[in-house]
């Protein structure tokens, strides 16, 4: 999958460096930003933008709850709640929480909610992309994609012979594209995996490289690169 964008929230530092900690097993999740109470929380939601976060329901001031209020129960994203107390899951269910977590963390139960995250994210709809052309907006199949760069605040769409500026960001593409075979191989370049011909490893002095069927080359981060690697390796 695509990276997974992870905000952590909670007034406790230990409890946020413990999920950090338990993470730190699965590389899809990326750790964007921590919040130590409601008010960072809903800074950070509408800031990161994140894919999944991790709720502490009982905190000074605005509580979990009241986050998800204040923010839009609509507008969040895969909500993990994390409590002291399990009398709390009746409402975190009710909050539309994918699931919640009772401190101490136990590891196995950890991993059992990771993999209910990712099934959730995995069975996210894949939707076509406007983009506007001289005889209008038409709506792009994700299938028509080569692959996509980064350009100022906008996105540039390279399908085909085509190209199509919109006004998004990689992340927000990256999030809708993942289920469709795509991935982000460098912070400016996300790639259809099917449309790549070869993976060429850098010298050492640079990056990485994937070459496209049509002959277009595409930089790949060292940080990457690994994973990279491993979506083109033959199942």
């Amino acid at each position: 999958m695509a990276e997974i964008r992870t905000l952590i929230v909670d007034d406790e530092p230990l409890a946020r460096r413990g999920i950090r900690q338990l993470l730190a097993a699965h590389r899809e999740f990326v750790v964007v930003g921590e919040a130590r109470d409601g008010g960072e929380a809903l800074r950070a939601l509408a800031s990161f933008k994140p894919d999944l976060v991790f709720l502490d329901v009982q905190m000074p001031g605005l509580d979990g709850m009241s986050v998800v209020r204040l923010h839009g129960a609509e507008r969040m994203p895969v909500t993990v709640f994390v409590t002291a107390h399990d009398e709390f899951a009746v409402k975190a269910f009710e909050a539309e929480a994918l699931d919640y977590l009772v401190k101490p963390l136990s590891e196995a139960r950890f991993r059992a909610t990771i993999a209910r995250v990712l099934e959730r994210l995995r069975s996210r709809p894949v939707r076509r992309i406007p983009v506007a052309t001289a005889a209008g907006e038409r709506l792009l199949d994700p299938s028509e994609i080569d692959w996509i760069a980064a350009q100022d605040d906008h996105a540039r769409i390279h399908s085909g012979a085509q190209h199509y500026r919109v006004r998004t960001s990689l992340s927000a593409l990256e999030t809708q594209l993942d289920a469709a075979g795509f991935a982000r191989v460098h912070r400016s370049a996300i790639v259809r995996l099917d449309r790549i011909r070869e993976l060429q490893a850098g010298d050492g002095q640079g990056d990485a490289t994937v070459v496209l069927y049509d002959g277009t080359v595409v930089p790949v981060s060292r940080r990457r690169l690994p994973r990279v690697r491993a979506l083109l390796k033959p199942a």
